[in-house]
């Protein structure tokens, strides 16, 4: 084979072509199958699933096992109806196990259209399939991740999951067995753990290539052009860490662009792989990558948070656990079948240098800036070692943001920063609050105050009216020192230019001034008509229309009261000796 035609990037490899690399998968896959397990390989896209197949399929026909290979994309998924699905499996089957000459699937299919379609379709594995072939069969099931969104996905799943089952009761079950294969993961397919054929199948695991495997399959095409084929290859997988897509291509260029025997690999990846990448992804593979992480707006952000962490830990060379805080085990998954991370003992790591050049920080930000509405806040504050509380949101802001998070997954930094930007509006909206209720108590205080004033500059007026009127000295005396008092209690510690009200000082000071009364006695509940004082001038007596006469001191103290009057006592007098 010459060298132009030795590297083959994209498509299956046909059986025992001169470049496929042998992996564990292989001998996992046939030793599975040929043992009649349920075997499923779900990775990432452009891994070598389809030659994987491809190869096994021919080692175990070789064995004697008849093989049908259903590529769910030729099928249809876009408003098919589930008769026309299940017909279009059968079809496919009849069609590889050679039953055409003995059967007729349309007639037989027309004549059960009483019952459902999965129902027909499992007559056809019992009733013609087992029947009909007598050897061990396996039936190989491609791009499952196309069924995603046909409503009787579970069904179908369920069904091979009761193949399974049904060996118990139906020996002739064990001749029969599935291979599925696609981008996807379990819990894509089947939400109903109870019911899904993953928990009972074997997982292939597809691997990069390792030195030790691709050594025998791909340096024959480099030996025709470089000097040392094992270093330039080593070089090759040094950039792709064995990833069969760019092992392939990046092995066609040295043979096709290196300019000497010495081949700069690096130079080549640069300039053919990384250099302007979108525009010269050709086979695509790069950008099915950055469509798989992108595809739903819903939890791209995550995914490219996810990614960032896995990046930020040195990507290829140290790798991040998928426990780690923040990672779900879904989510771990997906990235995987992006393709842009693998998992080695337990933990995830950036594939290799050349998806680490690409898909860098700097592009991962500019695929979360079209994806934010606050994309400058955020990369500020990140920027600030998240202290710039100047960066965060605030009001519109805020509130469009929170409603653009719904229903998506987001990265860890995003939720870091719309948090704290919900506890800083809220703390700013409680320092408002403190303040305005600050606010509030200080107009209330003043109005109370100012309503105070009011009450005792018209208290001061009242006691200087009264005490002008010549009728009420004592009382007029009174209301200006209770009036004084409560002025003093209202403005203690201010100046006088301060003061809410200022008559009560003037009433004071007039009435001390000029009051020539000395006490007043309260008491009677009618007109006075007599007063009389004792001998020794210490007491005092009066008589009163209210009918009773009354005994004081001399500082306006009842002593004593005297009823029985029938009517007014107009005279009162004390005894010579008092």
């Amino acid at each position: 084979m010459s060298s132009d035609k030795s590297y083959q990037v994209g498509g299956s490899l046909e059986y025992q072509h001169p470049t496929y690399v042998v992996r564990q998968a292989d001998e996992q896959l046939y030793d599975g199958l040929k043992n009649g397990e349920f075997c499923y390989v779900l990775n990432s896209r452009q891994m070598g699933k389809s030659s994987l197949w491809v190869q096994t399929i021919e080692k175990l026909k070789a064995e004697g096992i008849c093989c049908g290979v259903i590529d769910l994309t030729e099928i249809g998924t876009v408003d098919i109806t589930a008769e026309k699905w299940y017909l279009g499996v059968i079809r496919r089957l009849v069609k590889d196990f050679d039953l055409s000459a003995k059967f007729n699937y349309r007639s037989w299919w027309k004549e059960r259209d009483l019952l459902s379609p999965l129902q027909r379709f499992g007559d056809f594995i019992e009733d013609v399939l087992l029947v009909e072939l007598s050897a061990n069969m396996v039936i190989f099931i491609d791009e499952i991740d196309s069924i995603l969104k046909i409503n009787f996905k579970d069904d179908f799943f369920a069904f091979i999951r009761a193949c399974y089952n049904k060996r118990v009761n139906n020996p002739a079950y064990k001749r029969l067995t599935f291979c599925l294969l696609g981008v996807a993961t379990p819990s894509d397919l089947i939400q109903d753990k109870q019911r899904t054929p993953f928990n009972i199948g074997c997982a292939v695991e597809l691997t990069g290539f390792t030195f030790e495997e691709a050594k025998s399959s791909l340096t024959a095409g480099l030996a025709e052009k470089v000097d040392d084929a094992e270093r330039v290859l080593q070089q090759i997988l040094d950039w792709t860490g064995g990833q069969p897509f760019l092992t392939q291509k990046l092995c066609k260029l040295v043979v096709e662009k290196a300019e000497n025997s010495k081949a700069n690999v690096e130079e080549l990846v640069q300039r053919y792989i990384i250099e302007n990448w979108e525009a010269q992804d050709e086979p695509e593979h790069l950008r099915t990558i950055r469509d798989r992480i992108l595809k739903n707006e819903e939890c791209a952000g995550r995914l490219l948070g996810l990614y960032q962490q896995v990046l930020e830990i040195n990507g290829v060379r140290n790798p991040v656990s998928s426990e780690k805080p923040g990672f779900s085990p879904d989510e771990a998954i997906e990235l995987q079948l992006s393709g842009l991370v693998v998992k080695k003992n337990g933990k995830l790591q950036v594939y290799n240098q050349i998806y680490q050049q690409v898909f860098n920080r700097d592009w991962i930000e500019g695929e979360l800036a079209k994806l934010r509405p606050y994309s400058e806040a955020i990369t500020a504050w990140l920027a600030s070692k998240r202290e710039d509380t100047s960066r965060l949101l605030r009001g519109e802001a805020l509130r469009e943001a929170l409603q653009w998070k719904v229903g998506k997954s987001l990265s860890v930094d995003d939720y870091d920063f719309l948090d704290a930007s919900q506890q800083f509006a809220l703390r700013e909206s409680e320092q408002a609050r403190q303040i305005l209720e600050e606010a509030n108590r200080e107009a209330k205080q003043l109005i109370a105050e100012a309503k105070e004033g009011t009450k005792l500059e018209r208290a001061g007026v009242m006691a200087l009216r009264l005490f002008e009127s010549k009728t009420g000295e004592i009382e007029a005396l009174l209301v200006a020192m209770e009036a004084g008092q409560a002025l003093h209690k209202l403005v203690r510690g201010r100046r006088l230019l301060d003061y809410p009200a200022t008559s009560p000082l003037l009433a004071l000071q007039q009435i001390l001034l000029f009051i020539r009364e000395r006490n007043q006695f309260r008491g009677h509940q009618s007109s006075v008509n007599s007063v009389c004082f004792s001998p020794n001038g210490e007491y005092l007596a009066t008589a009163s229309d209210d009918k009773t006469a009354k005994l004081w001191d001399l500082a306006g103290n009842l002593i004593a009261e005297f009823r029985g009057h029938q009517f007014s006592v107009n005279s009162v007098c004390f005894s010579p000796n008092g």
